[in-house]
């Protein structure tokens, strides 16, 4: 029997939505700060999959999510693709070289990198209940292409741009790659145990509407039809942070089993543009839950009562926030459940 996650995402609607929050392993719990200073840096933490999957597993223990979602990054792609990957205090992560100055071909290839997380998805679905889904994700090409180029974050991802108008080749090429890699990837991950698999566009809100149909409906398509193909039973998630208008051309254009919607899409909107029947995810603000307190349950309660008559999987419109307390978590998940 499938997990009510799971189920969700193949269209039926549950009398209590199922639950996972984008980044609920991580730095808001203490058992996994605790881990993280005994392992020392993220990266070495991702590598360890032992540690890997007890950081996975550890807001199950806590809250009985109905989902776990893979502890790892999205720059573990670029990484397996020959850039050099670090994660610096209090800078974030960075790549060298950048491709705004170096060639693609000119990066050698190590897809072995990819192995050990393969790893730790077995070992968390050796962990988990069996009616908890395991997640898989990877970053969608375009948001992938923003790091490569300028070789760390950007407010505006102003070097991918740039390159995507002034080299169109150059630029198509490096997101052709990153989707291929990006299809074996996610297909590794659902080979080892993952049952459902989201693709982040982090900074798909970036880009003009032309630009948005080219470097992110296109490519994320392209995976979507090449992961489907091989493994037609596993859901996959779209997740185009800050597009708005444009998610009704994105749902029709990827063909996605699934919907993220971030916190700044209205959700009578969505239930009214988007297409009946597709899964919506989310989309509670991430600060709100933060804030806590009568917000709070009203933000659940609005959620909860305009999807009521369609596929809906609770989440957040972003990750969650570092500072969040424990309790609010707690708070949201007794709302949700006891709402029914």
């Amino acid at each position: 029997m499938p997990g009510p996650l799971l189920d969700t995402l193949r269209g039926n609607i549950a009398s209590t939505p199922p639950v996972w929050f984008m980044r609920q392993a991580g730095r808001y719990l203490p058992e996994y700060r605790e881990l993280r200073a005994e392992k020392g840096g993220f990266l070495e933490l991702v590598y360890d999959t032992t540690a890997a999957a007890e950081v996975t597993v550890q807001p199950l223990r806590r809250f009985a999510f109905d989902g776990a979602i893979l502890f790892s990054d999205i720059l573990i792609v670029p990484y397996a693709m020959g850039q050099d990957l670090q994660f610096l205090a209090g800078e974030g992560p960075h790549l060298s070289p950048r491709l705004a100055d170096t060639a693609l071909e000119d990066l050698s290839p190590a897809m072995e990198r990819l192995s050990p997380i393969y790893d730790t998805v077995r070992q968390v679905r050796s962990m988990i209940a069996p009616d908890c889904t395991m997640l898989g994700f990877a970053g969608s090409p375009w948001t992938v292409a923003t790091y490569m180029v300028n070789g760390e974050g950007s407010k505006d991802q102003m070097a991918a741009r740039r390159m995507a108008y002034a080299d169109r080749d150059r630029f198509a090429a490096l997101i052709d790659r990153i989707a291929d890699v990006t299809v074996e990837y996610l297909c590794g991950q659902i080979e080892a145990g993952a049952e459902a698999v989201q693709l982040f566009d982090s900074w798909a809100g970036s880009l003009a509407p032309r630009e948005f149909d080219r470097w992110v409906i296109e490519p994320n398509a392209a995976i979507v039809s090449a992961v489907r193909k091989r493994h037609p039973d596993a859901p996959i998630i779209g997740f185009p942070k800050g597009s708005g208008a444009k998610l009704p051309d994105y749902a029709a254009g990827t063909g996605v089993d699934g919907l993220g919607l971030d916190e700044t899409v209205d959700p009578q909107w969505a239930v009214r543009v988007l297409p009946t029947g597709l899964p919506l995810q989310g989309n509670l603000d991430p600060l709100l839950l933060l804030a806590g307190g009568a917000a709070l349950d009203r933000g659940v309660d609005a959620i909860l009562e305009t999807f009521a008559d369609r596929p809906h999987i609770f989440n957040l419109g972003h990750g969650i926030d570092r500072t969040t307390p424990i309790a609010h978590v707690e708070r949201v998940l007794e709302r949700v459940r006891n709402r029914a």
